[in-house]
């Protein structure tokens, strides 16, 4: 893997596809355990978290369904501050076992300000599901059940994270030079 450039910055290898294949086929069989019987909806947040959920959900062997909503709180390398919802849920969640599946989870203020609205469809179960966790820039009391990887609080690209729009079709995961 050698930098790469994405609009007016330069982005260096962090981790490869190989590697990421791996975290998401172990989270899948974990997922396969937790949920046997059990017929979750996977609730990706888009737009990033789309080829996490598609990987994710194509290593599940039990009986599973997807869905997508779009909650957006970024605008070029770091978060708004808020939350908008862009695209709604249309299925029922009552009584149905929830798997959130996130890209990222920085401050955690866009699952924080979620999570009310979910909970108050009376789903028997919410967990979460995330590709990359900031610790250290979390700012909400939110944890996620299933972690792909724990990073520092740098900004990345590739497999659905973007830098205003672009770098999402990368395979591999990129930091930016600094």
């Amino acid at each position: 893997m050698a930098d790469i450039q994405v609009l007016d910055k330069t982005f260096v290898p962090f981790i490869s596809k190989e590697e990421i294949c791996q975290r998401v086929a172990a989270i899948a069989a974990q997922i396969n355990i937790d949920y046997a019987g059990k017929r979750p909806l996977m609730l990706g947040i888009l737009n990033g978290s789309f080829i996490f959920a598609a990987d994710l959900f194509r290593g599940l062997t039990i009986d599973a369904e997807i869905s997508f909503i779009k909650l957006a709180s970024y605008k070029g390398t770091s978060s708004t501050g808020h939350v908008v919802t862009a695209i709604g849920m249309e299925e029922d969640l009552h009584g149905r076992h929830i798997i959130i599946v996130e890209d990222i989870i920085d401050t955690g203020k866009t699952i924080h300000s979620f999570l009310p609205e979910l909970k108050h469809r009376q789903p028997a179960s919410i967990r979460i599901a995330t590709f990359l966790a900031k610790p250290e820039a979390l700012q909400h009391d939110v944890k996620a059940d299933y972690t792909a990887f724990e990073i520092e609080n740098k900004f990345v690209v590739g497999y659905g994270l973007d830098y205003d729009g672009f770098g999402r079709n990368l395979p591999d995961l990129y930091v930016l030079k600094g």
